[in-house]
Formats: structure tokens, C-alpha cells, sequence
């Protein structure tokens, strides 16, 4: 009896010591749901516009404007009709390297860009004679500077390996407004993640959440009378479908040609 007493208690101490371990153990850092991660490799080409001053490439087909002001700097490119995906892919980041050309520079492993831009098909030249970016190509029209981080840049064209990776972002997401009292047009920078956007919803502090149209690039419109409310964004990411939503984003005397700033931003 004595012996059948011990027993069950050394089982129950057993037990508890076991749960205890898996209470207290450390456990490997899980990815949030829909945290955006690398992609595989893939090959294409890369050629550059512009010279070192990058001043070529401010503006361009997402409307990011000022690259520098805007912190997004000068390691951008110019994206084919093909990876542009009328504009779907504005704000996505990627890790571009130079392989099998005597112009690589051997001892650089990659650089990182942003797709800033659209480098338009040029039908009157042939696909593999100047027309790099026409369809199906996938290729990248980097800024100088970007390019000979990965090359000499008197190679004009060299073969790449690239892919999609997390885009590293100080703060939350910049809204710029554009537009007038009947229409208010919304461009998003700064977007963390898979750095791109595919639905949008505004919310007036008198209204209901209102779905955005996607304009071209990066922006997103509304044709609502919104003056005099404070406003709010919803957002979901393009690749990831990670829905975030920014609240009080602009006060209610909010003006368009201002960007306002926010710390929410995706993983």
C-alpha cells in the first residue's frame, strides 16, 4: 500500500515538473500571421537612367514625388509593365545581384531598391536590342547610383538575379492628400511589409468607413465631401492581405498638399 502511495506521488510530481518545463521553456520566435517574407530568386536584366545625382528618377509613375525628402532616397528602379502591375507593385523592395558579366562587381553580394517608377515598352526597338522593358521582360531600370552598386555602369545592361524582400521602414505610413473638396486623392509611402497596397477605405468622423478607388500608382481616391472631419484609413497590403487601419490619421481641418504621418504600418 505504502509502495502504491509512492508511486502515485512520484507520477504526480512527474507530471508537474513536466508542465512546469513546458510553461517555462523558451520557445523559438514565431513570424506574425502575414508577416511578409523573402522570395525566391529569379533571373532578369538591369540597366539605369539618369546620372549619380538620381535627379531623373524624383517624381515618377507612383507619385512618391521628392525620393529624398519623401525617405525613400536614391536606391530605386524603374519596374517593366510586366513586375509594375499597373501599379500594384509601387512601394515593393528588392535585393537585385549582378551574376555572369565581367562588369558584376565580384565583391558585392546584392543591393537593395524600391520600385519608385514605370520603365514604359519601347515597341520601335527589339525586346533584346533596346527594348528592354518591353512585355513579357521582367526588368529593372535602376538610378544610377543603384546600379553601380552592382556593376560598372559602362556595361549599360547586365544579366541580374533579384527577389521580393520585406521592406524595412522607420515609423508608420505617410498619407499625402492631393485633390480638391469634392475629390480627395491619397497617395501612401513609407508602407512597411510587402510595401504595397491593394484596397483602401477612408472614414470621416461623420461617417462610415468609404471604399477608395484605385487611381494609378500608389494613390487611391474618393470623390466624397470629406473637408471638416478628421479622417481614418484602412489598408490591405497587396501580397500579404494584412488589413491595418490607421485611426485620426488628419485632424478635421486637414488641407490637401499635406502629408500626415502615422505609427501603424504592416509587418
Amino acid at each position: 500500500m505504502a509502495a502504491s502511495s509512492l508511486s502515485r506521488s512520484l507520477c504526480f510530481l512527474f507530471l508537474m515538473n513536466l508542465i512546469w518545463m513546458i510553461i517555462m521553456k523558451p520557445t523559438a520566435a514565431v513570424p506574425p500571421l502575414n508577416r511578409f517574407q523573402p522570395s525566391a530568386w529569379y533571373q532578369a536584366h538591369a540597366t539605369f537612367y539618369g546620372d549619380e545625382s538620381a535627379s531623373s528618377t524624383m517624381g515618377g509613375a507612383c507619385g512618391y514625388g521628392n525620393l529624398l525628402s519623401n525617405g525613400y532616397g536614391t536606391d530605386t528602379a524603374a519596374l517593366s509593365s510586366t513586375l509594375f502591375n499597373n501599379g500594384y507593385a509601387c512601394g515593393t523592395c528588392y535585393q537585385i545581384k549582378c551574376v555572369h558579366a565581367p562588369a558584376c562587381y565580384s565583391n558585392v553580394q546584392f543591393t537593395t531598391v524600391t520600385a519608385t517608377n514605370l520603365c514604359p515598352p519601347n515597341w520601335s526597338e527589339d525586346s533584346n536590342a533596346g527594348g528592354w522593358c518591353n512585355p513579357p521582360r521582367t526588368h529593372f531600370d535602376m538610378s544610377k547610383p543603384a546600379f553601380m552598386k552592382i556593376a560598372q555602369w559602362k556595361a549599360g545592361i547586365v544579366p541580374v538575379m533579384y527577389r521580393r524582400v520585406p521592406c524595412m521602414k522607420r515609423g508608420g505610413l505617410q498619407f499625402s492628400f492631393q485633390g480638391n473638396g469634392y475629390w480627395l486623392l491619397v497617395y501612401v509611402m513609407n508602407v512597411g511589409g510587402g510595401g504595397d497596397v491593394a484596397t483602401m477605405w477612408v472614414k470621416g468622423s461623420k461617417t462610415g468607413w468609404i471604399s477608395m478607388s484605385h487611381n494609378w500608382g500608389a494613390s487611391y481616391q474618393t470623390f466624397t465631401r470629406l473637408g471638416g472631419q478628421a479622417l481614418s484609413f484602412k489598408l490591405t497590403s497587396y501580397t500579404t492581405k494584412q488589413t491595418i487601419v490607421a485611426y485620426n490619421v488628419a485632424p478635421s481641418n486637414w488641407n490637401v498638399g499635406l502629408s500626415y504621418k502615422t505609427p501603424v504600418n504592416f509587418l
